[in-house]
């Protein structure tokens, strides 16, 4: 009897730890994989059998187990291919590894093909993470090496073929380690604010919303410039940290998507269809997967014609919007995805779009102008912090120098000034703030508070309004490197709590 352990890692935002244990024993020869396996796991078997003879190696011609642990954790895919191969030349005393090479010390993933060459797979980068976390060196097949490699402090190699790792873990010959100086990488953006002609109220509106990752509402006619302000957004807001990069690459390999090497730390722009269900936009499945304000996680998501997205899609956005976090839960199986995201909405204000334009006559009816607004609940509308109407542009904006306008290297440059403010005060943007820090970070004078009050009684606002109004003021106090909240900051944050949403 001879029993060896191969360390492994399942898929899954949380990469949790798979012992893959390897019995040889006498008996009838078979070989049995145990552990909850799906179907691409049992199938390893053939894969293994086919590449340890094509590695000149014999196939044990004894009785195999394989236990995949832990017994309860469901495993999918081909990833566990190369530990269970080198689990049973081990067990089968076949493969000697150095002394300055135990096992102990290495994490294993690939897919191998017949002939014994390893094949990417995905969600790498979670696992990534984890084996830094357990002071563990990674060995993965070449395509995932750069992917892998983006987890600073992490020792990782890459190899071709089963050939190749049993020859490096016998001491015979080395691995290449891919390497990448993410310090070094300048950000591209093929977009820029001075593309944008006229429209100054609604630049500095997503000014003051990169600066507190404030969520915001467009509203306007056709062809004023909403789509091209909020793909501007990216480019005015602060790279992400390490950290952040670190989660949101975690996230889209969990999810399939390839790494941006190149543009990892820009934040992400997602513009999710208005057809898309629920579930494609918070995560679903039986084997619950992220959905797209997870993938937005740190970025932006973008919703074009919000009103045309159904109203139970919208309000499954009430909750996130709030706590930056997606549950999900099925019968069997539970999952929390991160999804601290900025949401960015544009809008027409009717079917036609023209209501209330003075260039365009609008040809709905009221009811028509009045069933359309009321898509959007008075809820899912109380958790935006802005809301701004777009107008359309006149022949003078049009003809607009780009010379003359603001470049988002220049609007970016204040937007990190007031970013860092925040974050030097609290470790998080002002749209974060909580109630007890509101109350400590957004006092207000005497007579502020009253102008406050008028405005609450007026306005008819809700407690989270009110809580959003000072918010937004901290965050134009901050841009303005004001250490109080004076009546201006006040005043402009309360008009983008006005929308001229049709009245009865």
């Amino acid at each position: 009897m001879s029993l060896s352990i191969v360390y492994s890692r399942a898929g899954g935002l949380q990469a949790p730890l798979v012992t893959v244990e390897v019995l040889l024993t006498n008996g009838l020869p078979s070989l049995s994989i145990v552990g909850l396996p799906e179907t691409a796991v049992k199938e390893s078997k053939d894969r293994v059998r086919g590449a340890i003879i094509n590695s000149q190696f014999d196939f044990p011609i004894r009785r195999i187990t394989i236990n995949l642990a832990p017994a309860d954790l469901p495993k999918e895919g081909g990833r566990f291919d190369l530990a269970i191969a080198l689990g049973i030349l081990l067990s089968g005393k076949q493969l000697q590894p150095a002394q300055d090479k135990n096992i102990e010390q290495f994490e294993l993933l690939g897919e191998l093909a017949l002939s014994g060459e390893l094949r990417s797979v995905k969600s790498v980068i979670p696992v990534a993470i984890q084996a830094r976390k357990n002071n563990r060196i990674l060995i993965v097949p070449e395509e995932n090496g750069l992917e892998a490699s983006l987890i600073k402090g992490l020792k990782v190699y890459t190899a071709k073929t089963l050939l190749e790792v049993c020859a490096f873990l016998k001491g015979v010959s080395p691995l290449p380690e891919p390497f990448i100086n993410t310090d070094e990488q300048q950000q591209n953006y093929n977009y820029c604010l001075s593309d944008i002609r006229g429209q100054q109220s609604a630049k500095r509106a997503l000014e003051i919303a990169a600066a507190g990752q404030h969520s915001l509402l467009m509203k306007g006619p056709p062809g004023t410039g909403k789509t091209m302000l909020a793909s501007r957004l990216v480019t005015i807001l602060p790279e992400m940290s390490d950290n952040e990069a670190q989660e949101v690459a975690a996230i889209r390999s969990v999810c399939g998507e390839t790494v941006d090497i190149n543009n990892w730390a820009v934040r992400g722009f997602r513009v999710p269809h208005h057809t898309a269900s629920g579930v494609a936009l918070v995560g679903g499945g039986s084997y619950p997967r992220p959905g797209e304000i997870s993938l937005a996680h740190h970025g932006v998501l973008f919703m074009d014609e919000l009103p045309e997205f159904s109203q139970k899609v919208l309000e499954v956005l009430r909750q996130p919007l709030e706590s930056g976090k997606i549950a999900i839960s099925r019968a069997a199986h539970q999952a929390e995805f991160p999804a601290s995201f900025q949401l960015i909405a544009a809008m027409n204000p009717c079917p036609c779009g023209y209501w209330g334009d003075s260039q365009n006559n609008c040809r709905c009816t009221s009811e028509q102008v009045q069933r359309y607004q009321n898509k959007l609940s008075g809820p899912f509308l109380d958790r935006i912090d802005m809301h701004i109407n777009v107008p359309a542009l006149s022949h003078q904006d049009l003809q607009q120098s780009s010379d003359s306008i603001e470049t988002s290297k220049v609007v970016k440059l204040r937007v990190i000034k007031a970013q860092k403010i925040q974050k030097d005060r609290r470790n998080h943007c002002n749209a974060y703030l909580t109630n007890r820090e509101i109350e400590q970070d957004c006092q207000l004078s005497e007579d502020n508070q009253k102008v406050l009050e008028k405005t609450m009684d007026k306005m008819h606002l809700s407690a989270r309004a009110y809580h959003r109004i000072l918010k937004l003021a901290r965050t134009i106090a901050d841009l303005d490197n004001s250490e109080k909240i004076q009546l201006n900051h006040l005043t402009e944050s309360i008009g983008y709590r006005k929308i001229d949403f049709y009245q009865k």
